[in-house]
């Protein structure tokens, strides 16, 4: 991975807890975890990790997000996953030795945390709670997957993006009095690219739901979902 940084300052105890898999540590494990990684800063648009790499590091991001995504023979691009501030991902490879499935790219300027294949390794032996919870995170994303790819059997093109709006209801959803604000902020085409549909599509779609009441677009790209759409009841 080409990076314009590299910095290998200590994480606080505090910051190393904000990411998922490191919820339970103490004090003092979160200060090791914390002497091990190494802070890369990547610009927006650069490849952080290839398809077809083998990963040596599991990436933690620091800020910024970034997109997982497959190329289609024609050039394609679809989204499988979008990652932000205290998700991690690299770890496949970390486990099973193969080559990663997909590619991820910075959607903006993030700064990512790299702990290698060997210090996790070392780690996860002697931490068996964060082994068991790092297993039950990797649980957790199979079964997104398997709900994406429900999304991709969807033949109607508004329930492909009623199901990506709804998983990012459950990932980024914050709730409110006026229904649920989705804190990730997506361009039409990344939401197009996310449902395996054009960006026309989902312009149509999204002012249709707008003019409807079910959702509504807030300043900078923030996303109001409403009650009417929450309860608008699944497919057959």
């Amino acid at each position: 991975m080409a990076s314009t940084k590299t910095n290998i300052r200590a994480f606080p105890a505090g910051d190393i807890r904000q990411v998922p898999i490191f919820s339970e540590l103490t004090d003092e494990e979160a200060a090791e975890i914390g002497l091990l990684i190494t802070r890369q800063c990547v610009p927006r648009g650069q490849v952080v990790l290839s398809e077809e790499d083998t990963s040596k590091f599991m990436y933690i991001i620091l800020s910024g997000k970034v997109k997982v995504i497959q190329l289609s023979d024609d050039g394609k691009e679809r989204i499988l996953a979008i990652h932000r501030r205290n998700d991690f991902f690299g770890e496949l490879s970390l486990f099973d030795g193969k080559t990663e499935p997909a590619t991820v790219i910075a959607m903006e300027e993030t700064e990512i945390g790299l702990l290698s294949k060997t210090d996790l390794d070392r780690f996860l032996m002697k931490n068996r709670e964060v082994l068991y919870h790092f297993i039950s995170m990797l649980c957790s994303r199979l079964r997104e997957s398997c709900q994406m790819l429900k999304v991709m059997s969807f033949a109607d093109a508004e329930e492909r993006v009623r199901a990506v709006l709804k998983n990012m209801i459950k990932r980024y959803g914050v709730k409110d009095q006026r229904g649920v604000l989705v804190t990730l902020k997506l361009t039409q085409i990344e939401i197009a690219n996310y449902a395996s549909v054009s960006r026309e599509t989902v312009s149509r779609l999204m002012n249709r739901l707008s003019r409807s009441g079910e959702i509504e677009l807030l300043e900078n790209r923030h996303l109001l979902i409403k009650s009417s759409f929450l309860k608008k009841p699944p497919p057959l």
